[in-house]
């Protein structure tokens, strides 16, 4: 059939539904008088339709995306409630923030990251037992979390439980080798309490930014061995770095000072004199020379001593306190009370000082100043016993 019979008849049809509309009385549903349609354009509406129903879904859509992506109001009051907190943190008020990042560490879709600033603000305040267990939270949240990893092992230091803190420190170490020296610190003193002491070593040095194998390494664990109250171990590990340069300072110092704590005077006295050799510029070295002489009733050599100890540094008040002492068995009471007094202004908090002072004036006849300064050392004394407290 060609396009004019289509078209015919086409038309004809139309013309006859406007005929039955007319008898059925609707003006809306009549055509013009005579006005044909080409079926060409009766194509072209349709694409105009789809593509205004295509752009009106579309907009429909985006208007649904944009509703879903925005967070509901419950969401964004949590994330305001958790920001006020961690400005209360920041500003130092850890105890103010306690509470809110309770609540919202407890809800039962917890706040992204109140647990660990929870756990922040208890450690800050000493609550180390609901710290251990924010940490513990905020690590089961996000196992990257690589603060609170942290802050679990240091958290589980101070609880008394160094075994326990050595893998959170080590995964710290792992990820992060210089990220915080504190870190490092602890885990030293954690290996050294398990008795692993070359993983102390490594871990200090880490810490101090040194090769593990070198002499100044061996050196530092002595130093922390000394600290830790292990003076074989620590006198061991001095005698190590010796060994691997025997010009380094402080090693023989170190090893003497052991020697010394043992009561043994030859053996500190020649360490002490093989440190003077090498640092003669050391004022702790003649300090000590005085002291080992003044265990051995060599008053003469101590005095010596001391006074270059005193020619070298004035900021401490070990050399006046060890000088009133040996002035005092020289039978010198009065240079020993300007050496003790001075003393006495530099650290009044020194029971030491205020005992030998009492000696020195019970000495010079001042029986009312030796008993006020052996009242202030006894009272001294008194309020530095150390008093346990409950770990909360």
């Amino acid at each position: 059939m060609g396009w004019s019979s289509r078209l015919g008849r086409w038309n004809s049809v139309r013309q006859a539904d406007a005929n039955r509309a007319d008898a059925a009385g609707d003006p809306k549903s009549k055509t013009e008088e005579g006005a044909t349609v080409h079926p060409l354009m009766l194509g072209l509406r349709l694409p105009a339709i789809l593509c205004w129903s295509c752009n009106h879904a579309a907009a429909l859509l985006l208007a649904s995306s944009v509703y879903s992506q925005s967070p509901p109001p419950q969401t964004v009051q949590h994330s305001a409630s958790l920001q006020s907190a961690e400005q209360l943190l920041d500003a130092g008020h850890p105890e103010e923030a306690i509470a809110p990042l309770r609540q919202l560490a407890a809800m039962q879709s917890p706040v992204k990251g109140a647990a660990h600033a929870l756990g922040l603000a208890c450690y800050r305040t000493g609550k180390l037992l609901e710290a251990r267990t924010a940490f513990e939270q905020a690590i089961q949240e996000d196992n990257a979390d690589i603060e609170s990893v942290q802050m679990e092992g240091l958290t589980l230091y101070r609880l008394g439980q160094p075994a326990a803190a050595i893998p959170y420190l080590e995964r710290v170490q792992q990820w992060m080798p210089h990220a915080n020296a504190d870190a490092s610190y602890v885990l030293g003193l954690c290996y050294l309490n398990a008795r692993r002491y070359d993983d102390a070593r490594r871990a200090f040095a880490t810490q101090y930014g040194m090769d593990p194998a070198s002499a100044g390494a061996y050196l530092l664990l002595g130093n922390m061995l000394q600290v830790a109250s292990l003076p074989e171990l620590a006198a061991g590990a001095a005698r190590k770095a010796i060994s691997l340069d025997h010009r380094i300072p402080l090693a023989h110092f170190l090893v003497g000072e052991v020697y010394l704590f043992k009561s043994d005077l030859n053996g500190a006295l020649a360490e002490f004199e093989q440190e003077r050799a090498i640092n003669p510029g050391f004022a702790e070295v003649y300090d000590r020379l005085g002291d080992t002489y003044l265990r051995s009733g060599k008053f003469q050599e101590a005095q010596a001593a001391l006074m270059k100890a005193l020619s070298l540094d004035t900021s401490r008040t070990g050399p006046f306190i060890l000088m009133g002492k040996v002035l005092l068995r020289r039978d010198d009471p009065q240079a020993a009370a300007m050496y003790l007094q001075h003393a006495e202004k530099m650290d009044p908090s020194n029971t030491m000082t205020h005992a030998l002072l009492s000696q020195t004036y019970r000495k010079l006849g001042r029986e009312d100043d030796a008993k006020r300064e052996i009242d202030l050392a006894s009272k001294i004394h008194a309020s530095t016993e150390l008093k346990l407290q409950p770990v909360q």
